[in-house]
């Protein structure tokens, strides 16, 4: 099954705590604290990986979370980092952050990688926290939590040669015949509903990924049809071979079918006019073939005559011009760089969305009193409690010092707080006092 879309939800691992500890060692006077720091918690990175082709694995695992690092160890000991959780995807993947529609990354080379999800910090041991003043501290940090979020996955498929045309005409059958791809084929439309790839032997030591595209109606760039399905997946095609009923078997006429593509191509993305286009004249042994082929570069000469286009009369049947088909495609391929595909990559970095992060002040805090009880608000300091276990002396000593630096103290005095009044910040609830000592509840 080919699988072109996908949202999954990723998760840095949580660092480790820090630990508190204390050295209880013969011939060391007076030990002291001895609490190691935390290890770091693994990032998701995701990496592209050739031998893929769909995005059919998140179809079925949608949840990735990464390791969390160690625990902090005895004797100042660290604990160990988490290894990052590496996720292959296949090339001409886009990251999108699905709640802001930030484009993270196009990743399209083998091995490209990005970081989509890093790892928290781990926190810090009570030897960290050793002062003159409090020589053995009995603090210690949990561990920063990961990074997560919810991420969509969009797929362009990478191939050098895409072929287009009305449903019908012919693409698969073309496909199957000059490759060993075995696209489903039947006399009705839209018998290809996903992108077929087959890799082309040219015959003279070259050789190129072809893509048999589902088939195209007016208004797909509106989404009509498989619309916007289809359409994604031709901005990532060097060369186009546009294949044309030229037998008519549909009863439309060839040349107006030809114009019908181009125009959804370009309303879809203007660039796709610029892309070099080989005209592939299919089903030449059906009667009047010929006729509609002469009236069909008639056509071409007195509305394009300024465009030279190459016509290529095939039949897939009989394999009549397979050949000098595949020949001008490879030699289209040849000419054409490759950075072709790193400026549309650079096209999309530059549809990236920068939002403007007004950068918060570290005393950054409100107060506003509901029911009666005053409620703080800062994400630093819910940041620090999170961090911090205050079950203990010394951290809640620790933590009155921060709000009385941070102004805390004082605002809430301004705002008409009393001794015993209630007052909270996040999950934390404490009864206030002049004296700045905090009785947690």
């Amino acid at each position: 099954m080919f699988v072109d879309k996908a949202k999954i939800f990723v998760k840095g691992g949580d660092g480790g705590d820090g630990l508190i500890s204390f050295r209880r060692e013969l011939y060391v006077p007076e030990g002291g604290p001895a609490g190691g720091d935390g290890g770091r918690g693994g990032n998701v990175i995701f990496r592209v990986d050739e031998g893929l082709r769909t995005l059919m694995d998140f179809r079925y695992q949608k949840h990735f979370k990464a390791p969390r690092g160690e625990k902090g160890k005895v004797k100042g000991m660290h604990g160990a980092g988490a290894d990052d959780m590496i996720v292959r995807i296949p090339p001409g993947t886009i990251v999108v952050d699905d709640d802001t529609k930030e484009i993270i990354a196009d990743l399209t080379r083998q091995g490209q990688e990005v970081v989509v999800a890093k790892g928290g910090r781990g926190g810090r041991g009570n030897m960290r926290f050793a002062t003159p003043s409090n020589p053995a501290p009995y603090i210690s940090e949990n561990g920063e939590g990961g990074e997560e979020r919810w991420i969509t996955l969009e797929l362009k498929v990478m191939a050098d040669v895409g072929l287009v045309g009305f449903p019908s005409v012919g693409k698969s059958t073309l496909l199957s015949v000059v490759s060993a791809a075995r696209p489903k084929i039947g006399a009705y439309h839209f018998t290809t509903l996903t992108p077929n790839l087959g890799v082309v032997d040219v015959g003279d030591m070259r050789s190129f990924v072809m893509a048999d595209l589902p088939g195209l109606i007016e208004g797909a760039h509106e989404g009509v049809g498989l619309g916007h399905e289809f359409l994604r997946h031709v901005e990532r095609t060097r060369v186009i071979i546009h294949v044309v009923d030229m037998a008519a078997s549909e009863g439309r006429d060839p040349y107006e079918d030809w114009v019908k593509i181009n125009e959804e191509l370009v309303q879809y993305n203007e660039k796709l006019a610029e892309r070099p286009q080989i005209i592939a004249a299919n089903k030449m042994d059906m009667p009047d073939a010929e006729e509609f082929l002469e009236m069909f570069k008639q056509q071409l000469k007195e509305h394009h005559g300024d465009k030279e286009y190459e016509i290529v009369p095939i039949s897939s049947l009989t394999k009549q011009g397979i050949q000098e088909l595949l020949y001008k495609a490879a030699d289209m391929l040849d000419a054409i760089p490759e950075t072709l595909l790193v400026e549309e990559v650079k096209e999309t970095e530059e549809r990236k969305v920068f939002k403007y992060n007004k950068k918060k002040e570290e005393n950054d805090f409100t107060i506003r009193v509901e029911e009666g009880v005053y409620v703080v608000e800062s994400e630093n300091i819910e940041k620090f409690m999170q961090r911090h276990n205050l079950n203990s002396y010394d951290e809640v000593m620790r933590f009155a010092r921060i709000m009385r630096k941070m102004g805390v103290d004082n605002e809430l005095r301004k705002a008409g707080a009393k001794d015993g009044d209630l007052v909270r910040i996040g999950d934390f609830a404490f009864e206030f006092f002049e004296g700045s000592d905090y009785i947690f509840e």
